[in-house]
C-alpha cells in the first residue's frame, strides 16, 4: 500500500491537513488510533476567541474548514472587545461537541482522494533522512512520499490526577509509545508539556438562579466568509457566569500537597496563560476571586457523553477526587452538584519548534512536516492553522512548488509559525493580539482581503467562491469612491443633525469620507445624507478603513521596513563562525536555529540589533565577492 501523503492523528491539525492536500488531488492517507475521536474537543466545547477567532476566518480564507464545520454546530456566537478598537475584535462561539467531529467526519469521508484508517504508527521509515513510510502496531508497512505528524497529546502521554498517573490518552485512549523515541533518535529534542481540563457536571444538579447568564448576540455571526447562517439568534444557549469563593481559595491551599503539580509528580511545563485553578490561587493570591463560566457542552440529548453536560471554563485541576468535590460544592449554585467526569492534567511529548522550517517541513528529515501540539502550541485553532499550512506546503513540496510561508504582517498563523520557528517555547504557546506587531492590519473584517488570493492560486478556493470575492472587492471599491464623492455643505439642516449625534458642527463643506473620520460618526450615520447599498461586511470593512487610515498608513510604512530586512535572505550554508564580531550567544543561536532572512534573525532572542548589523555587512561583503 502506497500514498503521497500521510497524515497521523485526527485532531484538528490532522483534519486540516489531509482536506488540504486531498483537495490538492494528492493521494492522501489519515491514520487514527480511534475515528470516533476525529475532530474531538476534548477540552472547553468552543472555536474563536480573541486573536483565534481571527485564525479561524484565515483558515477558511485560504480554503481550509474549520470555520465552516464551525458555523454548522453553533450553540451561542459573540464578537468579542466590542467596545474596544478593531484590532481585538474577535468571535468566539460555544459549539456543538457532538455535531462539530459529526459534521467534520462527514467532510472526510466525502472528500475524494482521502482514506481514513484506524490504527497506531508506532516507528517512521527513514532512508537517507528523508521519510518514506511508516510503520503500523501490527506490523504493517506503509510508504509514503511526504509525512504530516499531527499527534496532539498523544505521543507518551500520561493523565494525572492527584498522585495517580495513567498512560492514557484523554479518553482512555492508547498513547503513542515510540513515535517520540524515533524522533529522538533522529537528532530531534524532545519537550515534555503539560495541559489540562475541568471537570464536567451535570446541568440538572445546578442551582442556576445563583449564577449571571451570559446570552448571545443579537445580530447574525458566521466565522466562513461563504455566510451560511445556520443558527437561530433566539435559539442560542445560555452560558453562565460565577465566582470562586474564600471557601474554594481555603480548600485549593488546606489540599495544594495533593495536586500532580504541587505535590511534585508533573514534570511537563503548564500553559501560562491557561493555568490551574490552584496555580492562580497561588500565583495571584492577592485576588479574592476568579470567575468561571459554565458552558453547555451540546443540545443532543442522545448523546450519553455531552447531552447534558457542562463544561466550567477556568476551573482546570488536577486535585484527587475527593478534593475537587469539596471544591466544586463550595461554588455559587454548586451544593448539589454531580460529577459526570473529572478533571485532569495530561502529560505529552513535543518537539522544539525551532527544527523546523517556515513551511513546517523538519530541518533534519525531508519531506516530514509536523503540525499542531508535537509543535508546542495550545488550542484547537493554533492545530488547525499549522494543520492547514502543513497540508499545503507537503502538498506543494511534492509539486516541486515554493511554499506557501505568510508574513507576520499577512496573518496571525504567519506570527504563530515565526513565533514557533524562531522563538522557541517554553510552555504550551497560545496566540494572542499582543503578540502580533501589525494587528491593526489582521483584523476580524479582512482575513478574506488579506489571504484569499493565496487560497485561490494555491487551489483551495474555488472559481465560484473567488467570483465572489473579486465582486465583494469592486464593490468596496465603489463604496470609497461613493463617499469621496459625496460633499455635505454647513446648512441649518446639516448642523443640527451632526449636534443629534454629538459630533462638531460645520464651517466649511467636508466629504463624507472625511466626516467618517471623526470618532462620533458611524457609517450608518452617512444614510441621512445619501442611500448606501451596501451589505454590512462592506461597510464595516470601509468604515474601519477611513477611520484608522492614519494607523494603517503607519503600520503599512513599519511594514515596508520590515519587508527590508526580510527580503535579505541568508543562504542555508552560512558559516556563523567565519563571522567577526558577532557577539557569541548570537552567533550559539544563529548556528542553531540557522534563519532563513536577517528579518527572521532579528527577532531571534538573544540575537541583538548589533549582531544584525555585522551580519548584513557580512552579506554585502559576500554578494559583491560573488
Amino acid at each position: 500500500m502506497e500514498y503521497e501523503i500521510i497524515v497521523i492523528g485526527g485532531g484538528h491539525a490532522g483534519c486540516e491537513a489531509s482536506l488540504a492536500a486531498a483537495r490538492k488531488n494528492h493521494k492522501t492517507l489519515l491514520i487514527t488510533g480511534n475515528i470516533k475521536n476525529i475532530a474531538d474537543m476534548p477540552c472547553n466545547p468552543s472555536i474563536g476567541g480573541p486573536a483565534k477567532g481571527i485564525i479561524v476566518r484565515e483558515i477558511d480564507a485560504l480554503g481550509g474548514e474549520m470555520a465552516k464545520n464551525a458555523d454548522k454546530a453553533i450553540l451561542q456566537i459573540k464578537l468579542l472587545n466590542t467596545k474596544k478598537g478593531p484590532a481585538v475584535q474577535a468571535l468566539r462561539a460555544q459549539v456543538d461537541k457532538v455535531d462539530y467531529p459529526r459534521e467534520m467526519l462527514k467532510t472526510l469521508k466525502n472528500t475524494k482522494n482521502l482514506d481514513i484508517l484506524e490504527g497506531i504508527v508506532e516507528h517512521l521509515i527513514i532512508e537517507e533522512n528523508k521519510i518514506k513510510g511508516v510503520i503500523l502496531e501490527n506490523g504493517k508497512e506503509i510508504k509514503t512520499e511526504a509525512l504530516i505528524l499531527t499527534t496532539g497529546t498523544y505521543l507518551k502521554s500520561t493523565i494525572l490526577i492527584g498522585s495517580e498517573k495513567k498512560s492514557e490518552g484523554p479518553h482512555g485512549e492508547k498513547p503513542s509509545k515510540y513515535l517520540s523515541d524515533d524522533l529522538r533518535k533522529l537528532g530531534f529534542t524532545i519537550l515534555r508539556l503539560k495541559t489540562g481540563t475541568p471537570p464536567r457536571l451535570d446541568k440538572n444538579t445546578i442551582d442556576f438562579t445563583e449564577t449571571t447568564e451570559e446570552t448571545g448576540d443579537n445580530i447574525y455571526h458566521t466565522f466562513s466568509f461563504d455566510n451560511k447562517k445556520n443558527y437561530d439568534i433566539e435559539s442560542q444557549v445560555k452560558c453562565h457566569l460565577i465566582y470562586t469563593t474564600k471557601e474554594t481559595h481555603e480548600i485549593i491551599k488546606k489540599n495544594l500537597e495533593k495536586s500532580s503539580m504541587y505535590g511534585g509528580y508533573v514534570e511537563g511545563v503548564g500553559p501560562r496563560y491557561c493555568p490551574s485553578i490552584e496555580d492562580k490561587v497561588v500565583r495571584f493570591s492577592d485576588k479574592e476571586r476568579h470567575q468561571l463560566f459554565l458552558e453547555p457542552e451540546s443540545i443532543d440529548s442522545t448523546s450519553k457523553d455531552y447531552g447534558n453536560t457542562i463544561y466550567i471554563q477556568g476551573f482546570s485541576t488536577s486535585m484527587p477526587y475527593d478534593v475537587q468535590e469539596k471544591m466544586l460544592k463550595s461554588l455559587p449554585g454548586m451544593k448539589n452538584v454531580k460529577i459526570l467526569k473529572y478533571a485532569y492534567a495530561i502529560e505529552y511529548d513535543a518537539i522544539d519548534p525551532r527544527q523546523l522550517k517556515p513551511s513546517l517541513e523538519t530541518k533534519k528529515i525531508e519531506n516530514l512536516f509536523t503540525a499542531g501540539q508535537i509543535n508546542g502550541t495550545s488550542g484547537y485553532e493554533e492545530a488547525a492553522g499549522q494543520g492547514l499550512i502543513a497540508g499545503i506546503n507537503a502538498s506543494l513540496k511534492l509539486e516541486n512548488k515554493e511554499p506557501l510561508i505568510l508574513k507576520r504582517n499577512e496573518a496571525y498563523i504567519g506570527v504563530l509559525i515565526d513565533d514557533l520557528i524562531t522563538k522557541g517555547i517554553k510552555d504550551p504557546y497560545r496566540m494572542l493580539t499582543s503578540r502580533a506587531e501589525y494587528r491593526l492590519l489582521l483584523r476580524n473584517d479582512n482575513a478574506d482581503i488579506r489571504l484569499t488570493e493565496y487560497g485561490y492560486k494555491i487551489g483551495l478556493i474555488k472559481e465560484d467562491r473567488y467570483d465572489l470575492f473579486k465582486k465583494k472587492q469592486q464593490k468596496i471599491e465603489k463604496l470609497f469612491k461613493l463617499l469621496k464623492e459625496n460633499k455635505i455643505t454647513p446648512t441649518k439642516e446639516t448642523n443640527k443633525y451632526l449636534k443629534q449625534i454629538n459630533t462638531s458642527i460645520l464651517k466649511d463643506s467636508i466629504t463624507l469620507y472625511d466626516l467618517l473620520k471623526r470618532p462620533e460618526v458611524k457609517i450608518e450615520h452617512l444614510t441621512y445624507f445619501i442611500d448606501i447599498p451596501f451589505n454590512e461586511e462592506e461597510k464595516e470593512y470601509a468604515e474601519i478603513n477611513i477611520r484608522y487610515e492614519g494607523y494603517i498608513k503607519k503600520a503599512n510604512h513599519d511594514v515596508e521596513k520590515m519587508l527590508q530586512l526580510e527580503n535579505k535572505k541568508i543562504p542555508e550554508n552560512i558559516n556563523y563562525q567565519k563571522i567577526k564580531n558577532l557577539a557569541s550567544e548570537a552567533r550559539e543561536k544563529l548556528e542553531k536555529i540557522r534563519p532563513t532572512s536577517l528579518g527572521q534573525a532579528s527577532r531571534i532572542s538573544g540575537v541583538n540589533p548589533a549582531d544584525i548589523g555585522v551580519l548584513m555587512v557580512y552579506l554585502k561583503r559576500n554578494e559583491k565577492n560573488d
